[in-house]
C-alpha cells in the first residue's frame, strides 16, 4: 500500500512524470544531478526521511531511466553536513534537496551552491539568510498545534475529563509554533487545566527515551491526569511505556504527533489511549525531491531560483484517526 505518499503528493498539486523529453536541467543530453542531503536516522522521523528520500530515488529512477542521476547523503551532524554539500558542490550537482540538521550552520554554503548556479530546494526548516532565491518546503507547524489543541479539546470535554499534562520537543521556532497554536486551542475551554501551569510543558527532544523518563516524573508527580500532548509519535511511545508501567488507569487520551506507522495501526487497532494523530510527515522529503525532479523536466518553473527571497510551499497537517488513516498506513515504511 502507498497511499500515504499519493496523498501528500496529490493534496500539494504535484505533476507527475512528465519524461519523455528527458531533463532539461543540463541543456546536455546528459542526465540531471539532483543531490539530498539529510540528517542520518538518528531517531523515527529522521529515519522516515531517510526511507522516504531513498524509496523516492528508486521511484523515479524506474519511470525515468537514464534522466536523472542521485546522490542521497547523511550526515550526523552540521559540519558532517557542511562537508557533504560541498563534496556535492565537486560532484557537479544541477539541484540541492537539503533538510539542514541546523539552519544557522548551513546556510552559508547553501548560498554558495545557489549562487553558483545550483537550485535549492530546503525542506521541512528553512535558511537564516532570507535574501537569495531557493524553495523552502515544510510542513505546517501552527496548523499541527492547532489540530492536536481543537481534537483534543473536543475529545476531553465529551469524555468530561479535565487535567492534562503537555510536551513539547526542543526550544526551537517550529516548536514554539506548535505549541502556541495548541494552547490557544486548549484555552478557550475554561474547564481543561494544564497541570503544569498556563502554557508550560517541558521538552521531551522528540524522543522516546526523554517521552519516558518525562511520563515517568509526571506520573510520580500528579496523582490524577486525564490526558497527554506530547506533540511527537516518538515520544508518545515513551509515554505510553511509562503509563503501562505504572499500571495507572487514569489517563484516557494520549495524543503525539507527526503521523507514524505504528500509531497508525493503533488506531486501527482501536487502541484505548491512541484514537489521533497529525501529520507532519517524514515523505515531505520525497516531495521535495519530485520538486526539483518536475523543475529540471519543464514541468515547474525555475523562477524561484532567481528570486530575492525564498518561496514558501507549503504542506497542509491532516488530523488522522479511525475515519480515515487506512489512507495514511504504509505498511512498509520505517516511520
Amino acid at each position: 500500500m502507498k497511499k500515504l505518499g499519493v496523498v501528500l503528493l496529490c493534496v500539494l498539486v504535484l505533476v507527475s512524470f512528465a519524461y519523455a523529453g528527458g531533463g532539461k536541467d543540463t541543456g546536455s543530453g546528459k542526465p540531471v544531478k539532483i543531490a539530498v542531503s539529510i540528517p542520518s536516522a538518528d531517531h523515527g522521523w529522521t529515519g522516515g526521511i531517510v526511507w522516504w528520500a531513498n524509496k523516492t530515488v528508486k521511484d523515479i529512477q524506474a519511470v525515468a531511466p537514464g534522466k536523472f542521476e542521485f546522490r542521497v547523503v547523511t550526515a550526523d551532524g552540521p559540519s558532517a553536513q557542511v562537508r557533504n554539500v560541498e563534496d556535492l558542490m565537486v560532484w557537479g550537482m544541477n539541484f540541492l534537496v537539503i533538510l539542514p540538521h541546523e539552519s544557522a550552520p548551513l546556510t552559508p554554503i547553501v548560498k554558495e551552491v545557489q549562487s553558483k548556479g545550483v537550485k535549492v530546494i530546503v525542506v521541512d526548516r528553512g535558511l537564516t539568510d532570507t535574501s537569495f532565491g531557493y524553495i523552502n518546503l515544510a510542513g505546517d507547524n501552527t496548523a499541527m498545534g492547532r489540530l492536536s489543541g481543537e481534537w483534543l479539546a473536543k475529545q476531553m470535554k465529551a469524555q468530561g475529563l479535565s487535567t492534562y499534562v503537555a510536551m513539547g520537543g526542543l526550544p526551537v521556532t517550529i516548536d514554539t509554533e506548535r505549541m502556541t497554536a495548541f494552547f490557544t486551542e486548549m484555552n478557550k475551554e475554561p474547564s481543561l487545566i494544564n497541570l503544569l501551569g498556563k502554557d508550560k510543558y517541558e521538552f521531551a527532544d522528540w524522543s522516546s527515551q526523554k517521552g519516558l523518563t518525562i511520563m515517568e516524573t509526571f506520573l510520580q508527580k500528579y496523582p490524577k491526569i486525564d490526558a497527554v500532548f506530547c506533540q511527537d509519535d516518538d515520544v508518545l511511545l515513551g509515554v505510553l511505556q511509562a503509563i503501562k508501567e505504572s499500571g495507572r488507569k487514569d489517563i484516557k487520551i494520549a495524543l503525539g504527533g507527526a503521523g507514524s506507522k505504528i500509531v497508525y495501526k493503533m488506531i486501527m487497532d482501536g487502541d484505548p489511549l491512541v484514537k489521533a494523530t497529525v501529520t507532519y510527515h517524514p515523505s515531505m522529503i520525497g516531495y521535495g525531491i519530485r520538486y526539483a525532479v518536475d523543475v529540471a523536466s519543464g514541468t515547474r518553473s525555475s523562477d524561484f531560483h532567481t528570486a530575492k527571497q525564498p518561496t514558501k510551499v507549503v504542506i497542509p497537517s491532516v488530523l488522522v484517526d479511525k475515519t480515515n488513516v487506512a489512507k495514511y498506513y504504509e505498511p512498509e515504511s520505517i516511520y
